[in-house]
């Protein structure tokens, strides 16, 4: 890929957490300089000056190569005017090869790799963009919840394996161990020794504060008081101490999951409905925003479309379906070597992104027809499970990008020749991963199934 004629320097800058190592080069080659600045508002600061005094001003003419896609550096630069790309450490090891075969690595020759990989290798690399604040801000909220999620589930599997020390019998009334209504019966029934002395009444007003219907007072005290295990002495009360703590902790970041939640919602809601001051002023107004045009496709609910908003914002702004199909691990890997051909599932990709899509097939597959006819004739020709997902997801993915080409809200009468012509589009766009060209296209497949059934609302959702 040759440069662009208003390209004059190349920089490389190895990212640290206390100093960056800079590297400039110009357009041939040559070696410019080389220093370190600090991770702090000073040190950035002269970074930007040092490389505006060669620029001589021009800020759009100076390339920036950096593994990081994001933090200070990056948005210090990208806010100064410098255009900056990222790349993948993966990446950066194979074309640190190229200047020494013995493996050696130092900060220096990272920068001065970089720079140099990003003026012969430019189409290897991405280039980068400051993001809306509201999709910056959902996309901490994103992973804020993830992060909540993740330490409820390892409270809840602290608070089973002390229970089954002392009180499996407790383990028999629920499998949802961080529901408010199983804290409160522990707190007033912690021990079977309790268990024998508390009134029916006691634990009926619990569940009917807690609007429980599938379980009754005297089957919760039945339960509670069948024969308990012989334990030695003190194992029930350091049990019951060590509990006593988990369900003072997953209380908080039950409150803190709900309240994530909350703005999340709140937050689709914005980038779905903007205000009319934030509408955009070039005759688009009338144009569905991103967020709505994903709202209305089958099977897609909050989460996941916060976690496509927030991971994935700039393929979709893009409407670039190879790079999403990359990004969420859906294009499968092709390794071919004379007679030996593989194709295989992609491990590199967004784990939150893989998680995010298979959910979302997962729940088209039980809301809307299509998919499910889809995932039926997939099944029935012998794929598994999560190959037929991958599949269908796909498929909802050249929907996505085809609805957000014609800004329009999903229609099922438009299926088949939405996904006729974004997968024509996806042919006919370059793509610099070789494994995409061996990817069947959604519409290759035989199935007929891909028609929605007349009178089915235009917007199913999880």
């Amino acid at each position: 890929m040759d440069l662009p004629s208003s390209v004059r320097f190349l920089v490389g800058v190895d990212w640290a957490t206390v100093e960056h190592q800079v590297c400039l080069l110009t357009r041939d080659g040559a070696l410019v300089g080389q220093r370190r600045f600090p991770h702090s508002g000073e040190g950035l600061s002269a970074l930007v000056d040092w490389l505006l005094t060669h620029a001589h001003g021009e800020a759009s003419s100076v390339w920036v190569a950096i593994e990081v896609p994001h933090g200070a550096v990056v948005e210090t630069l990208l806010e100064q005017g410098f255009v900056v790309h990222s790349i993948n450490p993966k990446q950066l090891d194979r074309f640190r090869d190229r200047f020494t075969v013995a493996g050696a690595k130092d900060d220096s020759r990272d920068a001065r790799v970089l720079a140099d990989s990003l003026r012969t290798d430019a189409q290897a690399y991405r280039p980068l963009r400051v993001d809306e604040p509201k999709v910056i801000e959902l996309r901490e909220w994103s992973r804020i919840g993830d992060d909540l999620q993740q330490e409820r589930t390892r409270l809840c599997n602290r608070l089973r394996e002390q229970l089954r020390r002392y009180y499996p019998q407790a383990l028999e009334l629920t499998d949802d161990l961080d529901a408010g209504w199983f804290a409160h019966v522990w707190r007033a029934v912690p021990t079977p020794e309790r268990a024998r002395r508390v009134r029916e009444s006691t634990l009926a007003s619990i569940l009917k504060s807690h609007r429980v219907r599938k379980l009754t007072a005297a089957h919760v005290l039945e339960t509670l008081r069948r024969p308990p295990l012989h334990v030695a002495p003190g194992t029930v009360e350091a049990a019951t101490a060590h509990i006593t703590l988990l369900l003072d902790r997953l209380a908080i970041a039950n409150q803190q999951w709900h309240q994530c939640q909350q703005r999340l919602e709140a937050l689709c809601n914005e980038l779905a409905h903007p205000a009319p001051s934030d509408e955009p002023s070039s005759g688009q107004v009338s144009e569905q925003r991103d967020a709505a045009v994903l709202r209305s496709m089958p099977g897609l609910g909050r989460i996941v479309l916060a976690t496509l908003l927030a991971e994935a914002s700039q393929p979709l702004s893009s409407r670039d379906y190879q790079a999403l199909r990359s990004l969420t691990g859906l294009a499968p890997v092709t390794r071919q070597s004379g007679k030996r051909h593989v194709v295989s599932m992609r491990y590199a990709c967004n784990a939150r992104l893989r998680r995010a899509t298979y959910h979302w097939a997962r729940v088209a597959t039980q809301r809307d027809a299509a998919s499910r006819a889809h995932y039926a004739s997939l099944r029935a020709r012998g794929h598994t499970h999560g190959r037929a997902l991958r599949s269908v997801a796909d498929s909802l993915l050249a929907l996505t990008c085809a609805a957000l080409r014609s800004h329009s809200l999903y229609d099922p009468s438009r299926r088949t020749r939405w996904t006729t012509h974004s997968c024509a589009a996806s042919r006919s766009s370059s793509d610099p991963d070789p494994t995409l060209g061996a990817v069947r296209s959604p519409s290759s497949d035989p199935s007929p199934a891909l028609d929605l059934p007349a009178g089915l609302p235009p917007r199913q959702t999880a």
